[in-house]
C-alpha cells in the first residue's frame, strides 16, 4: 500500500515542491516549525531511515544537502537543521529546518504560513536547487 508522501512524490496529492530527481522528492512541510520546513523523501517506500541501502542512504543525505543549500538561500537562516524523527507516516524522512537558534527547533510549535507564500517559497526553493546542480 502506498504511503502519503508516495503518493505526494508521484503527484496524486498536491504538493509544494522544492525538489526532485529520479530517486528522491522535497516539498514543504504544510504544517511547519519554521517557515521553509522542508520534507526530503525517499521515492523507494522505506519505513526506517536506517533500513536503506548504504549506498541509498548516502545518496539520500547529499540529495538532501542540496536541497538545504538551497534553502538557505531562499530562507535568511544561520543553518539549516537536519532531523529524522516521525511515526505517524511509516515513510524514511528527513526534515529541514531554517533556523537561527535551536530553539527554533522545537516541534511542539508550528508557524502559519499562507498557500501563497508557500508557493513563492517553494518556487524559489526549486529555482535555486536546479541553479546548484
Amino acid at each position: 500500500m502506498s504511503t502519503i508522501f508516495s503518493k505526494i512524490a508521484a503527484g496524486e496529492i498536491p504538493s509544494y515542491k522544492c525538489a526532485e530527481s529520479e530517486k528522491f522528492y522535497a516539498f514543504l512541510d504544510i504544517n511547519p516549525v519554521t517557515k521553509g520546513h522542508t520534507l526530503v523523501i525517499p521515492r523507494k517506500e522505506v519505513d526506517y531511515i536506517f533500513d536503506m541501502d548504504d549506498a541509498d542512504l548516502a545518496e539520500f543525505e547529499v540529495f538532501a544537502k542540496r536541497v538545504a543549500r538551497a534553502l538557505r538561500q531562499v530562507v535568511p537562516c544561520t543553518k539549516v537543521a537536519q532531523v529524522v524523527l516521525g511515526l505517524e507516516v511509516p515513510h524514511a524522512h528527513i526534515h529541514l529546518l531554517p533556523m537561527n537558534s535551536e530553539a527554533d527547533v522545537d516541534f511542539r510549535r508550528h508557524v502559519e504560513v499562507g498557500s501563497e507564500e508557500q508557493q513563492e517559497l517553494a518556487a524559489r526553493i526549486l529555482a535555486a536547487f536546479e541553479a546548484i546542480g
